[in-house]
């Protein structure tokens, strides 16, 4: 996984633009609604979704697999910005709680191991009455079921990409016992679920 994004970050550079997903917008909104101070986000990459956060006065800090993501993200943030360096499957990196947590476009690239570990790991970091935000792929995709099929819903594609596709039902069983709250459609590149969670006595 870490060689893929490497190469991919090396090769195509800021690959999605520097406009924030659809989503980050909606997210950035809702923790600004709620007062939100300081904020994790893992897979940050080369970071255009954290200047939404960041131009709202929420400090963010990140997580990213890619060093070459890394550094174009301190080209934009003249190094103000703390990332650390590794896989989201490696967390925690600090021993900090967060207010929010906002994880766009990365869980559904995981195992079903390594997605519980994240959302434990995600909650885990989470101050009490704080808030996680993820966004996952529908399996109203057109690009589901292409590709290798590898276990039920999730299939390799796109050079060696695998995708875990999520439904209203596999959500509620991974989310549930995290303070699930509200699950919406967001439509991007492609249709993505917005799951919100809280973190509650």
């Amino acid at each position: 996984m870490a060689e893929f994004w490497e190469e991919a970050f090396k090769d195509k550079k800021e690959m999605w633009g520097s406009k924030p997903a659809k989503s980050t917008i909606l997210t950035s909104d809702f923790f600004v609604e709620k007062n939100l101070q300081n904020i994790l986000i893992p897979g940050i990459g080369y970071g255009r979704n954290a200047k939404t956060f960041i131009d709202n006065g929420i400090s963010v800090t990140g997580i990213e697999i890619s060093q070459t993501a890394i550094d174009l993200a301190h080209e934009h943030f003249d190094n103000n910005l703390t990332i650390h360096h590794g896989s989201v499957t490696e967390m925690p990196f600090d021993d900090k709680l967060y207010d929010g947590i906002y994880c766009y476009g990365l869980i559904y690239l995981l195992d079903k191991d390594e997605r519980k570990k994240l959302i434990q790991d995600c909650f885990n970091q989470l101050t009490e009455n704080g808030y996680m935000v993820f966004t996952a792929i529908t399996k109203d995709a057109k690009t589901y079921g292409q590709g290798t099929p590898i276990s039920k819903n999730r299939f390799e594609m796109f050079g060696g990409v695998k995708i875990f596709f999520y439904d209203k039902e596999t959500i509620e069983k991974e989310f549930g016992e995290f303070g699930l709250f509200e699950t919406t459609e967001v439509i991007e590149n492609y249709p993505f679920h917005l799951i919100k969670c809280t973190k509650r006595k």
